[in-house]
């Protein structure tokens, strides 16, 4: 999950527990319910449309997803995405989507390394399964936590607990990984391949995301320890990561010893969810307002109208627009605005939506490009990345729930999906 060439894909136990029981069920348990919250949205119809172009082109029989059109790999975030994408759906009440949560969720069995009494995903592998291997990331395996927690919260019975013990077996690997350490006072190292020149650095996308989950088990299980860790994380991006203006910069680069100041759209989001779940856990408001305030120097600094009306950029540096890194703002504002209800941050996560489908969005099949140069006012990578429909599914299915007026879509009415075939 990198962002150093940002599109380009990265060269047993609790977690086989809960595979066997979910195989064993015919992955198919969990809560019902058919019609969506926000079925009659244009967001609903779009992430329906998106998941469907995903499964025609993009899903295959191994029911792993492909990294692109064509490619003869998989990922660990990109099949993680989907999931949360999914998820998204379930969580709203379409249970008909179900089906492919569960089945890639089995599928990411063959990814995790039973060779070591600590476990942990490799990020990399073939479609059919093979081949998986080598390095191993921070971020990816926190992001894939956090997704099977939204998977939890949308199960029930033995599949719910299932993904809470996947959780967990990510969390254990995650602390005892030893990627943690004292070098610029703390922080996970990206990789396990933290040796080589370019992959020794610790970003804040990288802590952001297993601070998010530790937080989120210690939420569900009560256990201090995932505490303890979230705070550890917290202190060092506050006082190693967080600039003068108020944005968290990029990365801690051992090359030259130095903190890299690019300034990524998607970091910053996620630190908007970190304090609210810290606002959640402890009732202090000042987590609010810490996070009201990352949401408003966003504003400022990353927000871009040139050639549309518009969007988040993908950092400083790189003021593309991006269907994962742009989109992932969405989430968060919407988030944000479901804990302090300013429907500011629901019309920018609206309008950050609708940039990204007039620019990104190809209107003949409804697949998303990779970026958009606002520059140039041309997208310029063509290429349709199941990382990029994951994240548009899953941003609009959450602005499905809520109207122009900030208040739950009103009109019900039902829509089924049309599912593709699998290539």
């Amino acid at each position: 999950m990198r962002k150093q060439s940002y599109f380009k894909q990265k060269s047993k136990v609790v977690f086989m527990i809960g595979i066997q029981l979910l195989l064993a069920l015919g992955l198919v348990s969990g809560s019902a319910g058919a019609a969506s919250a926000g079925a009659g949205s244009g967001y609903w119809t779009a992430a329906q449309e998106t998941h469907d172009f995903t499964v025609g082109n993009l899903l295959t029989s191994y029911h792993s997803y492909r990294t692109s059109i064509g490619d003869h790999t998989t990922t660990e975030w990109y099949n993680a995405s989907q999931i949360y994408a999914d998820a998204a759906m379930v969580r709203l009440g379409d249970s008909s989507y179900l089906p492919y949560l569960n089945d890639a969720y089995a599928f990411m069995s063959h990814m995790w390394d039973f060779g070591s009494p600590i476990g942990g995903y490799f990020a990399l592998g073939n479609i059919d399964g093979t081949g998986a291997g080598g390095d191993k990331y921070v971020d990816d395996a926190s992001l894939t936590g956090n997704a099977y927690l939204d998977a939890y919260e949308a199960t029930s019975g033995t599949t719910q607990t299932n993904y809470l013990n996947s959780a967990i077996a990510i969390a254990n690997w995650l602390m005892n990984s030893g990627l943690w350490d004292s070098t610029s006072g703390g922080g996970f190292w990206w990789t396990t391949n933290k040796t080589i020149p370019g992959f020794q650095i610790k970003g804040s996308e990288v802590n952001a995301l297993a601070c998010q989950l530790f937080l989120r088990l210690y939420r569900i299980t009560g256990a201090d320890y995932y505490k303890q860790w979230a705070d550890s994380i917290y202190d060092w991006l506050n006082s190693e990561m967080l600039d003068s203006n108020g944005l968290y910069n990029w990365e801690y680069d051992q090359g030259c010893g130095c903190v890299q100041t690019a300034q990524f759209t998607y970091d910053n989001a996620i630190m908007i969810e970190v304090n609210l779940l810290y606002k959640d856990i402890t009732g202090d408001n000042a987590y609010l307002t810490k996070a009201e305030a990352l949401a408003t120097n966003m504003n400022s600094v990353l927000w871009n109208t040139q050639n549309s009306n518009g969007a988040f950029i993908i950092n400083t540096w790189d003021p593309r627009l991006s269907p994962v890194y742009s989109g992932w703002a969405s989430q968060s504002f919407i988030k944000l605005y479901e804990a302090d209800g300013n429907i500011a941050w629901l019309n920018t996560a609206r309008q950050n939506i609708d940039t990204l489908n007039d620019k990104l969005r190809n209107t003949a099949d409804l697949g998303y490009y990779s970026s958009w140069s606002p520059a140039a006012n041309a997208v310029d990578d063509m290429t349709c990345r199941t990382v990029n429909q994951a994240w548009m599914q899953r941003v609009q299915a959450l602005m499905s729930q809520y109207g122009k007026n900030g208040k739950a879509s009103k009109d019900k009415k039902e829509q089924s999906p049309k599912h593709g075939k699998n290539v």
